[in-house]
């Protein structure tokens, strides 16, 4: 069988280079200036009618202001089953957090936790299930786990014969494309596909990708449809209107995500438990740095990295803001320095996980300067984007 794939496209793409003025300059927009694929519900919702539908969601997964699990039951719609990936439906759960499945306690429906040993849809948890509906706020970096929950629903769907909508949102980090591209090797929930870092996609544009280039079971069964986004295109920053989990509260964090997210496999702290995550970073014995935190437990972070243990680092905020200055690729220089800064027993085993591959570590210790790294990553990018255009829905 052929992949049954839809692509819908119901308006003309309002951010073209003439507005940009030159192609490459990047727009900052609130989220209300687009139309996201949850909110063109007439591109879908006839096709919900009389049909028991299950909705892969959280706390990002809204029409307006109003959560789409609401709305669709406002509209009379039979949602009899939520699925939540990690953070949970409500977005609250720390990375890496054990979520059980619940009954949402405002509609009665029961919650599927998508994490942890159950990562995937069973058989029996689609028993009776006519459509399942997708929509999550994703980041557009390879190590944030939305992308494989879309990956396990995709392959649950195909192998059960069940037609998937996703509804697509903007990718705050979808303007360009960096950093080592995953091997094989390293495959793991924070990587299962050969793309880079940063990959410059939407996740319709993902799901499209993975169907398409089978990286999933029975791909040529599976029934997808993709509701496109309106006035957005590849040059767009979209300020998210909720967080997308919960130690990513602004654009800010969003954006620097993919330079520090590195840290994680490091000895570094990167602000969680503080009012800066992923916008700072640093160490109790980093005596170079000039800005002072101290980890706290919190709300989605009850045990950061040196909690209640004063760290010293650096703030990154400015530098976000600077967004189209430094738009054109992940920040190296804070990892190589960190690690020329704190040497021996820096690099912990999660490294090559986020990486993708054992080369990167291998490049810092050597002493390899940025350049010489990014030159190593641009045969496998190049092949990247070849794979890309043919899936690409916006300019």
């Amino acid at each position: 069988m052929r992949i049954k794939t839809t692509i819908t496209i119901l308006s003309i793409l309002l951010w073209t280079s003439i507005i940009f003025g030159q192609h490459n300059d990047l727009k900052l927009v609130e989220y209300d200036e687009i139309k996201s694929g949850a909110s063109k519900m007439e591109s879908y919702l006839q096709l919900l009618q009389h049909n028991n539908i299950a909705i892969v969601a959280n706390q990002s997964s809204l029409v307006g202001d109003t959560h789409l699990v609401d709305t669709l039951i406002s509209e009379g719609i039979n949602v009899s089953k939520i699925f939540c990936p990690e953070h949970g439906f409500r977005g609250k759960a720390a990375a890496g957090e054990e979520i059980n499945d619940s009954i949402d306690p405002k509609t009665n429906i029961p919650i599927i936790s998508l994490y942890g040993s159950h990562k995937k849809p069973s058989p029996s948890d689609l028993k009776n299930i006519d459509i399942v509906l997708f929509d999550l706020q994703d980041v557009g970096t390879r190590f944030y786990t939305y992308i494989s929950t879309l990956t396990y629903v995709l392959e649950a769907c195909a192998e059960n014969n069940i037609p998937l909508i996703v509804l697509d949102r903007p990718n705050p980090n979808g303007y360009t494309i960096d950093g080592p591209v995953l091997e094989k090797k390293y495959r793991s929930f924070v990587g299962l596909h050969p793309v880079p870092v940063i990959y410059g996609m939407t996740i319709g544009e993902y799901a499209l990708m993975v169907a398409g280039e089978h990286w999933i079971n029975k791909a040529n069964d599976i029934n997808l449809k993709v509701i496109s986004i309106e006035s957005y295109d590849h040059n767009t920053i979209v300020k998210l209107k909720t967080k997308p989990s919960p130690n990513l509260p602004n654009w800010q964090s969003v954006y620097l995500y993919p330079s520090l997210c590195f840290f994680e496999g490091t000895i570094m702290s990167v602000g969680r438990g503080t009012d800066f995550p992923f916008q700072i970073f640093g160490h109790p014995d980093y005596l170079i740095g000039s800005f002072v935190f101290t980890p706290l437990s919190t709300e989605g972070e009850s045990n950061p990295k040196y909690k209640d243990i004063q760290c010293s680092g650096s703030n990154l905020q400015e530098y976000a803001e600077n967004f189209r200055k430094n738009k054109q690729q992940i920040n190296l220089s804070w990892l190589i320095g960190s690690y020329e800064v704190m040497n021996d027993g820096f690099f912990n085993n999660y490294f090559e996980k986020l990486a993708g591959t054992g080369e990167l570590r291998e490049q810092i210790i050597a002493g390899l300067n940025e350049t010489e790294i990014r030159k190593s990553w641009q045969p496998k990018i190049n092949k990247f984007k070849k794979i890309r255009a043919k899936y690409l829905l916006y300019p």
